[in-house]
């Protein structure tokens, strides 16, 4: 009785060897096989703003409070003196500072569905961790808040005036 255990256990396991070998058979030939194509990137969704539109001066504030918006924008519009300055990254971008960044980095406008827009690093996801989202803009006003809930809450809602060119 055990041999015809044995046996049979010794039969299915020289099936599966056999299929395996099969299986083998049927790839393109001996050796490494080509290299498999890579995935192919979904589309990105453009922005609704290009960086010519954001580059310029701007005065700057922010706000935690709805019902402090006017008096903020008012407040960004006298530090235009003192301007903060969105300069033209070298691959199309714009040079602007990431939440808790002392050096500006090229950032990207990057669509999202439903007509929302983002700057942020380039190769991250429309709405990733370190994005900004463009609340509102108008191209004298511009309204962002930082998509990642620590930064969004403490920087708040960042208001930018753009400034008058100088005479």
């Amino acid at each position: 009785m055990r041999r015809i255990r044995l046996f049979g256990s010794l039969r299915g396991a020289a099936i599966a060897a056999f299929g395996l070998a099969l299986q083998g058979c049927s790839s393109t030939g001996f050796g490494p096989t080509a290299d498999p194509q890579p995935a192919v990137a979904p589309a990105e969704t453009p922005a609704r703003y290009t960086a010519e539109e954001v580059v310029g001066r701007w005065g700057y504030a922010a706000y935690h409070k709805d019902a402090d918006r006017a008096r903020t924008e008012a407040a960004a519009r006298g530090q235009c003196r003192q301007p903060y300055v969105i300069s033209k990254g070298a691959t199309g971008g714009v040079m602007m500072h990431l939440a808790d960044q002392g050096q500006p980095s090229e950032l990207r406008l990057k669509g999202a569905p439903g007509g929302r827009s983002f700057i942020g690093p380039v190769g991250e996801a429309a709405g990733g961790a370190q994005d900004r989202e463009i609340i509102s803009f108008d191209g004298r006003v511009m309204i962002t808040r930082y998509v990642d809930p620590d930064a969004g809450n403490r920087y708040g809602n960042m208001v930018y005036v753009r400034c008058s060119p100088r005479a």
